[in-house]
């Protein structure tokens, strides 16, 4: 029960305090956790509820979304540890916030369609001096998505 205390914690101090926010394509905040592997699940969850104003965000949203957030990285832990699992691969995750709106939901997972889009073969393109091209901020190739929360959300 310890180790639920700890990720408890440690979840709602990154999305709280914004560590897990990342500036994408045309200046659009995604909120978002990613951990690269072999294999890689999107989640979408509502780790925010709804904004007010101008906001997309409001406040965190405990219940629905932090537990749902918390469960998801427990798993994959769970299953990276076991070595008679899957072994040889290791799981990863880019899990996106909805904020409980199913328009955002929407701009936040297009990040998941972009990365099958954007996927380039580095030995297929060769640099001048004779080594491999390096492509920069490769958006992560995402086998399957949990979520989303609400019907609107995985409808869109």
């Amino acid at each position: 029960m310890k180790m639920w205390t700890r990720l408890q914690v440690l979840t709602l101090a990154l999305f709280s305090k914004g560590f897990l926010l990342s500036l994408g394509d045309h200046n659009f905040m995604r909120r978002e956790i990613k951990i690269e592997g072999d294999l890689v699940l999107g989640g979408l969850f509502p780790i925010n509820e709804k904004g007010t104003g101008t906001e997309d965000c409001g406040r965190i949203n405990e219940d629905r979304g932090i537990q749902r957030l918390e469960a998801m990285l427990f798993a994959i832990d769970e299953i990276n540890k076991d070595n008679y699992l899957l072994p040889g691969v290791k799981l990863g995750v880019h899990i996106l916030d909805t904020c409980s709106r199913d328009t955002y939901a929407l701009e936040q997972s297009l990040e998941f369609v972009r990365a099958s889009l954007t996927k380039v073969d580095e030995a297929e393109y060769m640099c001048p001096d004779g080594s491999y091209a390096i492509q920069e901020n490769i958006p992560l190739l995402i086998a399957g998505v949990i979520g989303g929360s609400y019907s609107s959300v995985s409808i869109q």
